[in-house]
């Protein structure tokens, strides 16, 4: 996967839920939305969809930072982190912020897009 990295995990569905949220809060990043995809497939379109979950992670300071170098960078914003079964196990995987940097001709979102790499990867990995 070129545009994010995951884990698979020996944790329930919703006890990783938990621990992202928790693991995520330790790395500066608090949670605007929480997107319950199961739920939203269920209603919007009378489908069952396996349990599956956004959650878009947001870490203020840098946010700021890289709105600064960059207004458009809205677009690409939050980190989005996902929680989703497949095979009775549980994934967790993150957007990769080194991604921006690809699709932007800016030189300034680089430092910011390393730092909010390095910061997933440890909540990932904590998981």
């Amino acid at each position: 996967m070129t545009y994010g990295f995951s884990k698979t995990t020996i944790l329930s569905y919703d006890h990783a839920i938990e621990r992202v949220v928790d693991e995520l809060k330790k790395e500066g990043f608090g949670v605007l939305t929480t997107i319950d995809v199961k739920e939203t497939m269920k209603k919007k379109l009378d489908v069952d969809f396996p349990k599956y979950v956004i959650l878009g992670a947001c870490n203020p300071p840098f946010a700021y930072k890289a709105l600064q170098a960059e207004e458009q960078i809205g677009l690409l914003l939050p980190c989005n982190v996902v929680v989703f079964e497949k095979a009775g196990r549980t994934v967790v995987a993150a957007f990769d912020p080194m991604a921006m940097v690809k699709v932007m001709e800016n030189e300034t979102i680089l430092p910011i897009a390393q730092e909010m790499k390095q910061r997933l990867e440890r909540v990932i990995a904590a998981v």
